[in-house]
């Protein structure tokens, strides 16, 4: 499928998708509805392992179109449960994602960064939910994964304040894994993403579904769905696989079996 709003391509066993509408990048339906589609056909390519989602060379995305936003109105959004296919397609993806993210991640910019499993920023990057300036609040994930993120406090702040968080400000209060120099960005991203292509599929799969569970259960409950996870995969190849060549001092060969 040819998309016009992002671009998507596979190298390598993983699958960067970059969003393409302008200096901004702002969020529109015809961009969600391509990411979507992206989102979901590396789903199901047994060929991808990870996925890089970025923006272009100045920013990740400014938030949603204005402009089409403008047109909106309350019967259209609840009979279209508007942004909630994005929200869905982003969290029922089972392969990792990673966010490289260099300049303005704002409204639902910074929420499609949050809803990613791991957060690379340049030091460019600025977080924000400024939803509140347009008599709005955010829809995707902007009190609810912000929140998990950073704390109740900064949370407030930057959802009835608008307050905006520099990438050291994001590192520091944990929305970020860690922050890099903008050059080198696409790199660090891409050599992340290619360790990560290079573990035991199924136990990838495993280990991000035990981590999304620990934000939504109890500790008693998560520990136990990780100790099964962990049971399962006693029953994998990789598993096999991964303690012979461990003994054998040598480079495992993982097959996702």
């Amino acid at each position: 499928m040819a998309f016009t709003c992002i671009n998507s391509e596979i190298s390598d066993r993983v699958a960067k998708i970059s969003l393409t509408r302008g200096k901004m990048n702002p969020l529109n339906r015809q961009m969600l509805g391509e990411l979507c589609t992206a989102l979901g056909q590396h789903e199901a390519n047994d060929n991808v392992r990870c996925m890089i989602l970025t923006g272009n060379d100045e920013n990740f995305c400014a938030g949603a179109d204005i402009k089409e936003m403008a047109n909106r109105e309350f019967v259209d959004l609840v009979k279209n449960d508007g942004f909630g296919e994005v929200t869905q397609a982003l969290r029922s993806c089972r392969k990792p994602i990673i966010a490289a993210v260099r300049g303005l991640a704002l409204g639902g910019g910074c929420e499609l960064a949050m809803m990613c499993d791991i957060i690379l920023a340049g030091n460019s990057a600025k977080f924000g939910q400024p939803e509140i300036n347009l008599g709005l609040i955010a829809g995707i994930g902007g009190t609810q994964n912000l929140t998990r993120a950073v704390g109740k406090s900064i949370s407030m702040e930057m959802n009835l304040a608008g307050r905006w968080l520099s990438a050291e400000e994001a590192q520091n209060f944990g929305l970020v894994s860690r922050v890099v120099d903008d050059a080198q960005l696409r790199s660090e991203s891409e050599q992340l993403a290619k360790r990560i292509s290079e573990k035991p599929p199924l136990a990838i799969l495993a280990a991000k579904e035990a981590v999304l569970r620990a934000a939504e259960v109890s500790l008693s409950e998560g520990l136990l769905h990780e100790r099964r996870l962990f049971h399962a995969l006693f029953a994998t190849r990789d598993k096999d696989e991964g303690i012979q060549a461990f003994i054998e001092k040598r480079e495992p060969r993982f097959q996702g079996r």
